[in-house]
């Protein structure tokens, strides 16, 4: 038996722990939000209930632009003070997507997004479910694919989406291929779970950017075919998901365009919602 005086030590030091391990909870969901300026918005409303303590929330992942000659935007010259590509949509596509989320299902969402940037020390490993959009023009480190594995692997989930053609594919695989050089991307299969959680999206189609609306083609430069492909773990879990020439963020964000065909919108927030709860379940 212990003397006294080391159990008391020892209760002493369990009960700081403890209370370290509670506070580093309790200061990583009261983590201060934070809204960037966008490509398209600078001055969104906020919801009343933004500060709103939930259990799931939209993550947009921040990263460095391949630059301007591939179309990279860095109109403040630096991609960490927003307006970069990774602000595309953002960040009415996120809170529709999030108001979607909760009228859908049962699942608590927070009604404004998380900017995660993979350079912020564990910041990342907050959050399980992780959006990245235009990643035809990222252009990752060798640190930040180094810790976006580890998310990975650990069990995060990344969805990516809003690219098209051949060279935003090519840009993509780039620095994917830093993310895991050793793992195939490959197409999902329609019997795959993540097609049936919730909803059964065997007949899936084209989803189309705003452009549709101007040029009638719901494909940009020769994406012509849309394509949901992945990156699985060792134990068959989807990790990453790929929604290549297809622009589900727009089909969020202009949920609430009369002029922008709901069938798109429909599909899009479907399987958004089947890829949260995937993400959440597996």
């Amino acid at each position: 038996m212990l003397p006294l005086k080391q159990m008391r030590l020892r209760t002493v030091l369990f009960a700081f722990c403890a209370s370290a391990l509670l506070l580093g909870v309790v200061w990583a969901l009261d983590r201060p939000f934070h809204e960037y300026p966008g490509v398209e918005y600078e001055n969104f409303p906020l919801p009343p209930d933004y500060q709103e303590q939930t259990e799931w929330v939209f993550a947009r992942l921040m990263y460095p632009p391949v630059g301007p000659r591939y179309g990279g935007f860095q109109f403040l010259g630096d991609w960490r003070l927003g307006a970069s590509n990774w602000t595309m949509d953002y960040p009415r596509s996120d809170r529709h997507f999030s108001e979607a989320l909760r009228r859908l299902t049962r699942v608590h969402a927070r009604s404004v997004e998380q900017p995660v940037d993979l350079n912020d020390g564990d910041d990342v490993f907050d959050w399980p479910w992780l959006y990245g959009v235009e990643v035809g023009h990222w252009n990752l480190t060798d640190a930040q694919a180094a810790k976006l594995r580890e998310y990975l692997l650990r069990g995060g989930f990344f969805m990516c989406d809003d690219f098209h053609g051949t060279l935003e594919w090519q840009i993509f695989t780039a620095s994917m291929k830093r993310v895991f050089p050793d793992r195939q991307i490959v197409e999902i299969e329609s019997r795959d779970p993540i097609f049936h959680i919730l909803y059964d999206l065997n007949d899936r189609f084209q989803v189309p950017g705003a452009q549709f609306l101007r040029s009638g083609r719901t494909y940009e430069y020769d994406g012509v075919v849309p394509h949901w492909r992945g990156i699985y773990d060792d134990k068959g879990r989807l990790m990453v998901a790929i929604c290549f020439n297809m622009d589900l963020g727009d089909s969020w964000e202009h949920a609430d365009n009369p002029e922008y065909p709901e069938k798109f919108t429909s599909l899009g927030v479907r399987l958004g919602v089947n890829y949260v709860l995937y993400s959440m379940t597996h």
